[in-house]
């Protein structure tokens, strides 16, 4: 949900805190009485010891004096906490609202940005706007009275000193807000910055063993150095630009303070008021710096907060390509049809594998195509091919060849450039993301275990999926055997797949499958990083998960592809060969039956 400014962010992630909001106005309100009444007491008592006043009636103004100040303490703690809790709270709620909109983006938004940069983006930015939403409205208001109650007071003391501190607090005022906005490009930075680090900090330590393997510490190093010298620079020239105001506004205090004392000596010496008096002088002078101090924060944080919300908005700006449809698919095996379907990343940091290239390297491009009519070069080229419900297709192809991509056509992940994808029988940009992905389940090399029970690591999170379920799938896939060894069943934590070997995630994501008991199922490669006797064990599994669905299985191994009724070879994006996997395997001239000749590991490599 695009957020308008400021006051949408108000309306929508503070609306509904109103009680406490009103709570917290409440306690600023009397605290603002209390601050503007306790001086009024301190001059009594100074007055009453001026002339000589029984000491019962000065033991009352102290106690009176001291008991107010701690009301004052007692109103400032909780007005604290509920400031910080109305902040957590509206904070909290747009950044799970940040999260889910960046979860429905699509995966070239993904594949453009680092983790460690959505990081920032989702945390970070939206941390500035703690205070914005906790304190800055009510604070700035409650500042305005105060300074209001002060200079009215102060009329009523003596007009000439109210007309004079009266001129001091506009003229302090006015200089603030003209300075109102100058440090937010500063700020801006400092997001930029921060972002750009936690991105390089992300992908670095993710790729820990590649960068000592081949000898790349000293260039890591020498791009944190440099990340963090930019956020380091960036922070000084905001802190000081910022802090510019600060500064400023002391020198006006000052002027102000020296402005109070010698009217009150004037006057004092005039005889037009007491020494009491002078004091209350001087003491509502020190109140007029608190308001004005006040604001000139609230500016300062406004800025940082400004900063943050360009940030937000531009996330929240960036939609999804991909456009919803209404239709659902059918229970039960799905076919699957591709009429002529070309495709092309729009981004070319994106390749087969959708990573992105290492920092200062080039991503080897899939074809040699040029960009025409504005359309990126073709990963896929008029790609037809049509599967009946219940069979299961051999893709095979070198890496870079597009089997990957193809699959991921299938999930809408992205839209083809141009052709049309059928799915039972549906034009897939016709039917509901949800249901699509809840009929297509995928089995891929990379198994994201999370830092969580067996259960929830199982059925994803989903507790409508009962135990009995679950403890099935086990058994039927062949790891009751890993189950029984677990110190707590299913409530056991797994440590992002720390204590599994590679066979036991593979396995664990074929439960995962299994339990969203898909139509359409497809395995990238599931099996290309274990050893046979493993994959042994994995392929009894996969005969199980198979039964009934329809399969495309991505593989390099002979073994993988001998339960497939249908083989296809993609090669530079096209379909080099397509049939029945018995057919192909009777012709000698067939580019399977080369490959079963040469060895497919090593022709395929």
């Amino acid at each position: 949900m695009p957020t308008p400014g400021f006051r949408g962010l108000l309306r929508v992630y503070l609306g509904p805190l109103w009680p406490r909001v009103l709570a917290m106005t409440t306690l600023l309100l009397l605290g603002i009485g209390l601050q503007l009444l306790n001086p009024q007491i301190l001059r009594r008592f100074i007055d009453l010891a001026q002339s000589g006043a029984p000491l019962q009636a000065l033991l009352e103004a102290g106690l009176l004096f001291l008991g107010i100040a701690a009301a004052i303490q007692a109103v400032q703690v909780v007005e604290t906490y509920l400031a910080t809790s109305v902040g957590l709270q509206a904070t909290n709620r747009l950044r799970a609202d940040l999260m889910l909109h960046c979860l429905r983006l699509d995966l070239s938004f993904h594949n453009a940005r680092t983790p460690g940069e959505l990081i920032e983006r989702v945390d970070g930015d939206v941390a500035t706007l703690s205070n914005f939403f906790s304190r800055f409205v009510v604070n700035l208001v409650g500042n305005a009275l105060l300074l209001l109650g002060v200079l009215v007071l102060l009329f009523q003391i003596e007009p000439r000193v109210g007309t004079a501190l009266t001129l001091f607090a506009l003229v302090t005022l006015a200089v603030v807000v003209r300075l109102r906005g100058v440090a937010t490009p500063y700020f801006t930075r400092v997001r930029a910055a921060s972002a750009g680090l936690f991105g390089l900090i992300e992908e670095r330590l993710a790729g820990t063993e590649d960068i000592r393997a081949n000898g790349g510490v000293a260039y890591t190093m020498r791009r944190l150095l440099e990340r963090t010298r930019a956020l380091v620079y960036a922070q000084v020239k905001a802190s000081v630009v910022g802090s510019g105001t600060w500064s400023l506004s002391l020198l006006l205090f000052s002027v102000g303070t020296a402005l109070a004392l010698g009217l009150g000596t004037y006057l004092f010496q005039a005889g037009v008021m007491t020494i009491g008096t002078v004091y209350l002088i001087f003491r509502y002078t020190e109140l007029i710096q608190q308001p004005i101090e006040g604001i000139n924060r609230q500016l300062q944080d406004l800025q940082q907060a400004a900063a943050g919300l360009k940030r937000i908005q531009e996330l929240f700006a960036t939609h999804t390509v991909l456009v919803d449809g209404a239709g659902t698919l059918p229970k039960g095996p799905l076919s699957v049809e591709f009429q002529d379907v070309e495709f092309g990343y729009a981004d070319r940091r994106e390749g087969e594998n959708g990573r992105q290239p290492a920092a200062g390297g080039k991503q080897q491009a899939e074809s040699d195509e040029p960009v025409l009519n504005g359309r990126p070069p073709s990963v896929l080229h008029e790609v037809s091919f049509a599967l009946e419900p219940g069979t299961t297709l051999g893709l095979l192809g070198r890496t870079g060849s597009g089997k990957t991509t193809l699959t991921r056509l299938l999930f809408r992940l992205y839209d083809p450039t141009a052709g049309e994808i059928r799915l039972g029988g549906r034009e897939l940009g016709s039917l509901l993301l949800a249901d699509l992905r809840r009929h297509v389940g995928m089995v891929t090399q990379e198994i994201q275990l999370f830092h969580a029970s067996v259960r929830d690591n199982l059925a994803f999170f989903d507790p409508a999926i009962p135990d009995e379920r679950i403890l099935a799938a086990l058994h039927e896939l062949g790891l009751w055997e890993w189950y029984e060894s677990l110190p707590d069943g299913l409530d056991t934590k797994l440590a992002g797949g720390g204590g599994l070997s590679a066979g036991e995630a593979q396995l664990l994501a074929f439960v995962r499958v299994f339990l969203k008991d898909p139509g359409l199922i497809i395995l990238d490669e599931a099996s290309s990083r274990l050893d046979p006797a493993t994959e042994q064990r994995l392929t009894q599994a996969m005969t199980r998960l198979l039964e009934g669905r329809t399969a495309i299985i991505i593989a390099h191994r002979l073994p993988t592809v001998q339960r497939a009724d249908q083989i296809m070879i993609l090669e530079a994006g096209r379909i080099r060969e397509f049939g029945p996997r018995e057919a192909l395997v009777s012709d000698p001239a067939s580019r399977f039956a080369q490959l079963l000749r040469a060895g497919m590991e090593e022709a395929l490599a």
